[in-house]
């Protein structure tokens, strides 16, 4: 048949069991094997853990989990579909398999996909470590790192349906770093041998890696797709109006939600662009290009009802270690040169050292590089701290509302008109020390970390010690918070120009109190490709 089997069901029957992980690593909410954060007890003025972006209550009958999602798979159905996403990270690998019955005959839903349960109803996921990086200089051996994952899905998946289930391999941060030759080498593998040994369905395009544009579109299609964003609009739901294909065509539907992820390498922002935006040169034109994705996720190209166009923009550097050293490396330098000049500057010995607004009060800290040191001393100024980070953004020289972090381009933000997700290090730095978690409000957020900051290294220990912060908070999170808080400040109002007064970011790291995989969203983009069944 002609059409492609992406009418879908409706997303509002799986809020309760699907993950984007999060976690402290170098790719933002990318990593494979995430430190278990279980939900933060609820605060006192929500009555509700600050950790999950909503909770299910009883009016929110759009959301309700349906008991069979929680129950084991059915695989003697045979009109269930499957299929399987392999999920090739930095530090190790990992399976999904999906499942989705029939679509609904409605080409304006989307298929109800979600992720399978075996026997005892846990979801079926394998973890393996190290990534497949580790075979770049013996690519050979790539199909051999892949077979425990593919044996897995294979168990699982009824054998009669091998044959019609997609299997996507798609890797990231890890063979993003390797040469291209090496990265086509462990492709090549892939896609010569693992036919030989599955029956799944897999070409050449189904094994890839994938850009950091691509993941972050994955992971906003998951998360909008968790909260039931692509669902019509019911009363009362918030819309948008977005103009869309190449008649620019107005249609009217649920606002989709932004992502804010912050790693300890990266940062990356996530966000649909309703209307077509104008450019002040044909250069920043072609630049922004690189960073808009417009996709259809419906069934039918001829209908326009899921058509996005969303704006994604990764930065290196720009997650709370590397920035920290970033700060760090310019302290050095304005330190070697003061020596130039003066002979005998602060921070050279640990007697007389150089004072950082941006650590508690009275607390000694060495940084090393090349041999050189820098001895410092923390004296707790939020407000200094703020200002010595503002250059960590390398705004250009222009005043363009449209230019970013790094000078980049920017897609235009509704801030009157959208809604904003912030993950990892923005939960971490308003929830684990500040107990802030949830909805944002940046006047509380700014005093409370300006109080933190002002406090003497000895009674912020003494907290710590006494179990005073959320137990995920550790010594490292203890003596870096002020700086990361004026950081995530910086960053967010600073660099993506979010007003003061923005009423509507919730920092989380659940979702319905589960993660949400990007993997969730590849197979919902890439559904579409596949023959009606």
């Amino acid at each position: 048949m002609g059409t492609s089997s992406c009418c879908r069901g409706s997303a509002q029957a799986w809020v309760a069991h699907v993950a984007l992980t999060r976690h402290r690593g170098d790719q933002p909410g990318r990593g494979i094997d995430p430190p278990h954060r279980s939900p933060a007890p609820a605060s006192e003025s929500t009555g509700r853990s600050p950790g999950s972006v909503g909770r299910l209550r009883p009016e929110d009958k759009g959301y309700l989990a349906q008991v069979g999602d929680l129950e084991a798979t059915d695989t003697r159905d045979p009109m269930l579909n499957y299929g399987v996403v392999v999920d090739c990270g930095s530090s190790g690998s990992r399976v999904f398999v999906y499942f989705w019955p029939p679509h609904n005959g409605n080409p304006h839903d989307l298929l109800d996909i979600k992720q399978m349960r075996d026997h005892s109803s846990q979801p079926v996921v394998k973890k393996i470590k190290p990534g497949i990086s580790v075979v770049a200089a013996t690519p050979e051996q790539a199909t051999s790192y892949m077979r425990p994952l593919l044996r897995f899905a294979a168990a699982h998946v009824p054998a009669q349906k091998h044959k019609e289930t997609p299997l996507y391999i798609l890797c990231t941060a890890g063979m993003r770093l390797l040469p291209e030759r090496q990265q086509a080498a462990i492709l090549e593998d892939l896609v010569r041998h693992v036919p030989l040994e599955f029956d799944f369905l897999f070409s050449e395009t189904h094994a890839e890696v994938i850009s950091g544009k691509q993941e972050g579109v994955y992971a906003w299609i998951g998360i909008n797709f968790v909260l039931g964003r692509f669902d019509h609009p019911d009363g009362g739901d918030a819309v948008v109006t977005v103009a869309v294909g190449a008649q620019a065509e107005a249609v009217v539907r649920k606002r989709t939600v932004g992502i804010l992820d912050m790693g300890g390498a990266s940062l990356q922002i996530a966000y649909e662009v309703p209307g077509a935006s104008t450019f002040p040169s044909p250069q920043q034109e072609e630049a922004a290009k690189s960073l808009l994705a417009e996709f259809n996720l419906g069934c039918d190209v001829q209908h326009s009802a899921h058509v996005y166009r969303v704006y994604v923009s990764t930065f290196l550097g720009f997650g709370g270690n590397f920035a920290r050293q970033r700060y760090e490396d310019a302290l050095l330098n304005h330190s070697q040169a003061q020596h130039s000049l003066q002979g005998q500057p602060a921070g050279l010995t640990a007697d007389v050292p150089m004072l950082d607004p941006c650590l508690p009060v009275g607390l000694a800290d060495t940084v090393e590089r090349g041999g050189r040191q820098l001895h410092l001393r923390g004296h707790g100024a939020w407000q200094a701290c703020t200002q010595r980070l503002h250059p960590l953004l390398a705004h250009p020289g222009t005043n363009s509302s449209q230019a970013s972090l790094a000078g980049m381009y920017q897609a235009p933000i509704d801030f009157g008109n959208s809604e904003f997700y912030g993950f990892s290090e923005f939960f971490y730095c308003t929830e684990d020390v500040l107990r802030l978690g949830g909805r944002y409000h940046t006047p509380t957020f700014a005093r409370a970390a300006q109080d933190y900051c002002s406090q003497s290294w000895a009674v912020l220990t003494q907290r710590f010690q006494d179990g005073l912060y959320s137990s995920h908070a550790d010594q490292h999170r203890v003596k870096y918070q002020c700086f990361k808080s004026a950081w995530m400040y910086q960053v967010l109002h600073q660099g993506f120009h979010f007003p003061l007064d923005y009423p509507s970011l919730r920092t989380a790291q659940l979702v319905y109190d589960r993660e949400v995989q990007w993997t969730l969203g590849a197979i919902l983009y890439k559904t579409p490709s596949l023959p009606l069944r």
